[in-house]
This record gives C-alpha cells, structure tokens and sequence, in this order.
C-alpha cells in the first residue's frame, strides 16, 4: 500500500513542477507578446499619423495618397 501513495505523491509533485514550469513559460510568452504588440502598434501609429500635402507635382496635391 505504502508503494500506491509514494506513487501518487510522486506523481503530484511532477504535475506540480510541470505546472510551474509552464506557469514560467506563459509569462514569458506573454511578456513577448506584449513587446511585440507594444513594437507594431508604433510602428503603425507612426506611418498612420497625418502626413502633409505634396507641394508640387501631379498626385498628392489635392489629396493625401499614400501608398
């Protein structure tokens, strides 16, 4: 009987270093995710902000083009 509950605890305290271990992982998942999130929103907050009129040519000039 003493076999069956070794067994067992052993096993919990696997699960538990397993679940601590993937507790680390998902922060740092999350950490990363939120830089990378952090890093694209000013990269498109700096190409969508208002961009001045063409002074001179054929496109631009009446309407803000962007490509």
């Amino acid at each position: 009987m003493s076999g069956s509950i070794e067994g067992t605890v052993g096993a919990a305290l696997s699960l538990q270093h397993w679940n601590m271990i993937q507790e680390k992982d998902n922060l740092l998942l999350k950490k990363v995710l939120d830089n990378q999130a952090n890093h694209l929103l000013s990269l498109v907050n700096s190409a969508t902000g208002s961009q001045p009129l063409a002074q001179t040519g054929m496109v631009g000039t009446k309407i803000n083009v962007t490509a």
